[in-house]
């Protein structure tokens, strides 16, 4: 099964992380997803962080770029999910391993003091510059989900389990995340292996899109089905129609593809 673990910054959940992962001798996945996606899609690393983890300002006018790169991580992640097994601490993974019903998905979630003290001791810095830090990256997260999701980042219905660290500690986060990942609503299934199979092969189909110069700013949704793939999409003509469909054939394990968009 994947695990995604999410926090607010310096609540600690990388610790957490490495404990379930070690407890349940899961893999444990974190900034290497972004050094995948940059290696298979030649776009800085860099860029790629801040396409996760930065508010909107300048995005909002390259939301386009964005969504690629987001494309990116996601088909790095879900790679990395095939796999099994995997406890993924980073921004959004609830948000991209989304529908797919062998992941357990925790919120952790800390006391402002908490956090503060967690940031001066790290960032060696005042507490006021540590407020500011927390709340910054609070608001920047926030604003992040909003644009790209229309959501609410801190809505509990986004998580299937949500851990006051504070209140448990340590130990206590890593056993209820242990508990929880042992109930049958979170093994694996035929039907959700499938799920995620066909998420990832629509993700590599996207990110292919993304990387040619005649598709690469076609607005394109694409949904497989054990290989089979359904384009959805309004292009301007018949001819980048058809390079679209041969681009979406160079892709390992694609077997059919159908157009069922607007072309010319």
């Amino acid at each position: 099964m994947i695990i995604t673990i999410s926090r607010g910054s310096f609540s600690g959940g990388t610790v957490v992380a490495e404990c379930v992962a070690e407890q349940l001798g899961y893999r444990l996945v974190s900034r290497e997803i972004l050094a995948a996606a940059a290696e298979q899609y030649g776009v800085a690393e860099q860029r790629l962080a801040e396409a996760l983890e930065r508010a909107p300002g300048l995005w909002e006018r390259l939301g386009h770029e964005r969504r690629l790169y987001l494309v990116y991580i996601q088909g790095a992640l879900l790679d990395a999910a095939e796999q099994d097994d995997v406890v993924y601490h980073g921004h959004a993974g609830h948000l991209l391993l989304r529908d797919i019903s062998h992941v357990l998905r925790v919120r952790l979630i800390a006391p402002t003091p908490f956090r503060v003290s967690a940031a001066m001791r790290r960032l060696r810095c005042s507490r006021e510059s540590a407020e500011a830090h927390v709340r910054r990256v609070d608001e920047e997260r926030a604003r992040w989900t909003r644009f790209l999701y229309g959501i609410d980042w801190n809505s509990p219905l986004l998580y299937d389990l949500v851990v006051n660290l504070d209140a448990m500690g340590v130990r206590g986060a890593c056993a209820a995340i242990r508990a929880t990942a042992a109930l049958p609503e979170f093994q694996p299934t035929a039907v959700s292996r499938k799920a995620l199979r066909d998420l990832a092969l629509a993700c590599r189909v996207r990110g292919a899109l993304a990387r040619h110069a005649t598709t690469a700013h076609a607005e394109l949704e694409v949904v497989a089905d054990d290989g089979r793939l359904s384009i959805h999409g309004n292009l301007r003509d018949d001819e980048l129609m058809r390079t679209a469909l041969d681009i979406a054939r160079t892709v390992p394990q694609v077997v059919e593809v159908h157009w069922e968009g607007q072309a010319g």
